[in-house]
């Protein structure tokens, strides 16, 4: 260190020796106090409230609409936000009332807000060849659930790389099916449009009449590949690269192993619990074959990890049916992906966590690995808000609306967790409700991530410690 002239006590800057006849003054960059994680996440929302501004804009607009009329404010709003947000809820059939136009902008808003906005953004940059700065760098990472910098760019490519390259299978596919009874144009524009909303979990359909893929719920191709789509993009991309790189179940990453473990299961028993409970339900699944019925039993657990399509009527399940389905709901995806919900890292971690207390065990992991504490603090935060926001929307819906509470919870949990699965009560929520959801809707979509990284960002090592005292448990 050397010492400013006249202060000997006071260092400056660092010094790198160089070779003992030299040696190289370097002024090390330093990041304001007011460029703290706060500001970072701020500067996240404020993004993502522009694109939905954009959005709402383009959509009141006359062209927008397919009868050629100016959409409400209120309407064209909520449709950005659920776009950006990749939830899938509407009020008005996406099919029918948009036109060529406005679907456009609806794809848009899912593709940019299901990728990222810093993520899509630092693709304008590259394609401009412009320099990705460091703060664009922090605020990727932090869009992506990222704790380190090294090779962002390089991921983000890759990233886009991989989702253009799903999406295009999967259109292509689609293609094959659609392309049946369907002018050339309006195949391809389904094919690509079902396939983008598939993979980034938005569950946004253009079949009319808010059908989504209730004439399809026997037809394995098209409902098994939108599975595979949905299974995909809500996994994240660094799950698939770290499956791909160590290619064995072992040398996954805690994180991989935890994420594929817990959705493999989730899946199962979401598969059961719908099946066993709408087996002989004939406004469901009772009147199909057993395949069908395993197929659609199947789809609606894939589904309920925030995609938001359905091949069965939801209004239509059991009350425990649907009542499973939310407890999906509120879990979600991976970190990091497409998907909404408290995340599957955060379950498995805190459902680790129990395990291994009723095991009589001091510390928390898994497969050989234990927790930080700090991460099951920010686990535990994540999961007590995430619950306190549902609790709070459900109670205001049930204030403005009429409606049966379970449908109206299962609304809120459905806007949580970004999922867009609907009981069939959304187009007829009053002003109020709408607002309601869409706010949920946008808390779903940024709060974990931004609580989370937050969080992460703002520890810092503690440099006294309380005495410890005991607490009744129980």
């Amino acid at each position: 260190m050397d010492r400013e002239p006249g202060n000997p006590g006071r260092p400056t800057r660092r010094v790198f020796r160089i070779s003992r006849a030299r040696s190289w003054r370097v002024q090390l960059p330093v990041i304001p106090e007011h460029k703290t994680a706060t500001s970072l996440s701020l500067r996240l929302i404020y993004g993502f409230l522009g694109l939905i501004t954009l959005g709402a804009i383009l959509l009141m607009l006359p062209i927008s609409n397919a009868a050629g009329q100016s959409t409400s404010p209120v309407n064209a709003f909520f449709t950005a936000t659920s776009a950006v947000c990749v939830t899938g809820l509407v009020v008005v059939d996406t099919g029918s009332y948009w036109s060529s136009f406005g679907q456009g902008v609806v794809l848009a808003l899912i593709q940019i807000g299901g990728f990222g906005f810093m993520t899509s953004a630092t693709l304008l940059l590259l394609a401009f060849r412009r320099r990705v700065g460091l703060q664009e760098r922090l605020l990727i990472g932090e869009s992506m659930g990222l704790a380190r910098l090294g090779g962002l760019v390089r991921i983000v490519r890759r990233m886009a790389i991989f989702t253009l390259l799903a999406e295009g299978i999967g259109a292509a596919i689609f293609f094959t099916r659609f392309s049946m009874g369907n002018p050339l144009r309006v195949a391809i524009w389904k094919s690509a449009f079902h396939s983008i909303s598939a993979f980034n979990n938005a569950g946004f359909d253009i079949f009319g009449n808010f059908q989504s893929l209730t004439n399809y719920q026997g037809d394995f191709l098209v409902v098994l590949v939108t599975a595979a789509l949905i299974f995909l993009g809500g996994i994240s991309f660094m799950v698939i690269a770290d499956v791909f790189r160590t290619r064995s179940l072992t040398r996954l990453s805690l994180d991989s192993k935890l994420v594929l473990i817990t959705t493999v299961s989730l899946l199962i028993a979401g598969t059961v619990v719908v099946l066993l409970a709408e087996f002989n339900q004939p406004a469901t699944l009772g009147a199909l074959a057993l395949p069908q019925k395993a197929l659609g039993a199947f789809f609606q657990s894939v589904t309920a990890r925030t995609a938001g399509f359905t091949v069965v009527h939801v209004g239509s399940l059991t009350p425990y049916a649907l009542f499973f389905i939310m407890f999906l709901m509120f879990v979600g995806g991976a970190a990091g992906s497409t998907a909404g919900g408290i995340k599957v890292n955060t379950f498995s971690m805190l459902a680790a966590t129990i395990w291994s207390t009723i095991r009589g065990r001091e510390h928390a992991g898994a497969f050989g690995r234990e927790f930080s504490v700090q991460q099951l603090h920010r686990a535990m935060s994540v999961m007590i808000l995430a619950l306190g926001l549902v609790a709070l929307s459900a109670f205001l819906l049930s204030v403005h609306e009429d409606a049966s509470f379970i449908r109206l919870l299962f609304e809120t949990v459905s806007a949580f967790g970004t999922v867009g699965l609907s009981t069939g009560i959304t187009p007829y929520l009053s002003t109020a409700g709408r607002l309601i959801i869409s706010v949920t809707v946008f808390i779903g979509r940024l709060g974990p991530l931004t609580l989370a990284l937050t969080l992460l960002q703002r520890q810092r090592p503690s440099t006294y410690r309380y005495p410890e005292e005991m607490v009744r448990i129980g």
